[in-house]
């Protein structure tokens, strides 16, 4: 299943391979391709369990850092 985010307040590209490189790491996420000067993140999911993994992926994010939001594009 794909999913395309918009990262609100990404403001630094060694951040955006940070959380490119976490958000790979979630269990459920098939493939992520940050891009940073759109701020868009694409997504591959499998659809089992869609809800644990976005969570997940909301998690690897913030972790990087706290002050950004995730919006569906």
């Amino acid at each position: 299943m794909k999913r395309n985010y918009r990262i609100d307040g990404l403001d630094c590209a060694h951040c955006a391979a940070k959380m490119e490189k976490n958000v790979s790491k979630v269990k459920g996420v098939k493939e992520v391709s940050i891009n940073f000067l759109t701020t868009k993140m694409m997504l591959d999911l499998e659809e089992e369990n869609l809800d644990e993994i976005i969570a997940g992926i909301e998690a690897a994010v913030k972790d990087v850092d706290p002050r950004v939001v995730l919006k569906r594009a």
